[in-house]
């Protein structure tokens, strides 16, 4: 029989734990601590439980850490590693240096069901869920652990689509009995699934980023099929009626493809979806991938593109790429290394 993983469960799981074999209640509290501050990598390290204690767990639980499989150091500082889930499935997790700030992308599935043309991670297909400790230990897992800055939900995968075990993994990160990380410092990103972004709102207090890359609704089922089921004015709409005072923020990432989705046009129809909501436009050049249809602007094209949507009122900054010359577009290094082991 496999083990099972303390690292990844919460204050309330580890609670159910020691009470099934009946323990101390301080106990999980103390588990806790070990796992999130104090990281220790086995059990037995755990040195204030009892040796009777030690004993019960290491029968049934390891503490599941696991390292990266692989790692790919871009010429901008950019790192991409792999994960192996099992024999044919890899995640990725991206380390983004940029001065004072190191941000760490972190994936939730093993690909993806959303099926948006232009994401390698998307024709991978759905492959499956990553539990919240399958999630953390790619936050936990990096040499580049203790200097992290920031966390982003962007790698691999739908964050709301796996929206209890990416909960989960924000009680842990943010309370005071885990990482104790500030929400401000977490960012969540969606496609937009209607009827678990409000859940999200009021469970959190993390930041939201909802994939735009167009206003017009024909064009986005064209590059998205998710807007069919759920519309971005319905996206929308939620986030109007949502109070998300001053501390959250709330910003629509816009990957922009040259001659697509760039227009005067868009322009006009970005400033009206968006009027009345405080947020800011992140402009993404494409990263090209294998066999899309799709191409990249120039950076002249980005700039003018971002200057008109500042004309009209609309903050919009331009993403820098990072990470190119080691494929770092999401999807394509777990795509290749699972093509090796078919």
């Amino acid at each position: 029989m496999t083990a099972d993983r303390l690292f990844g469960k919460t204050l309330k799981e580890l609670d159910s734990i020691t009470a099934a074999e009946s323990l101390p209640s301080y106990t999980a509290r103390q588990i806790a601590g070990w796992l999130y501050k104090r990281e220790a990598p086995e059990i037995s390290a755990m040195t204030d439980l009892s040796l009777k204690a030690r004993s019960l767990l290491e029968a049934k639980f390891v503490t599941g850490l696991t390292p990266p499989s692989s790692e790919t150091v871009s010429a901008d500082g950019t790192k991409k590693y792999l994960f192996r889930i099992d024999d044919h499935r890899f995640i990725e997790t991206a380390v983004i240096p940029d001065r004072e700030r190191v941000t760490v992308c972190l994936s939730v599935q093993a690909g993806c069901r959303m099926g948006c043309h232009f994401c390698m991670t998307g024709k991978q297909g759905f492959q499956g869920n990553l539990t919240s400790g399958d999630i953390l230990n790619q936050f936990r897992s990096l040499p580049e652990h203790p200097s992290l800055t920031n966390i982003v939900y962007m790698g691999m995968g739908e964050p709301l689509d796996n929206l209890e075990e990416v909960l989960k993994s924000l009680e842990i990160l943010t309370s005071e009995w885990g990482y104790g990380w500030s929400p401000t410092r977490i960012t969540v990103s969606t496609v937009g699934i209607t009827a678990r972004i409000k859940e999200f709102l009021e469970s959190t207090r993390c930041h939201l980023a909802v994939s735009l890359h167009t206003p017009f609704d024909a064009e986005r089922q064209a590059l998205m099929p998710v807007q069919k089921a759920h519309p971005v004015k319905e996206v929308l709409d939620i986030i109007r009626a949502f109070d998300f005072g001053r501390q959250r923020r709330v910003s629509f990432e816009y990957i922009v493809f040259k001659g697509l989705n760039d227009t005067p046009a868009h322009v006009k129809e970005l400033a009206r979806i968006l009027n009345g909501i405080r947020c800011r436009v992140n402009l993404i050049r494409f990263h090209a991938v294998p066999g899309s249809e799709y191409s990249s602007p120039g950076m002249k094209e980005m700039e003018a593109f971002r200057d008109s949507l500042n004309d009209r009122g609309i903050t919009a900054t331009i993403r820098a790429s990072r990470g190119e010359d080691i494929s770092a577009a999401c999807g394509l290094l777990s795509t290749m290394e699972q093509n090796k082991t078919l």
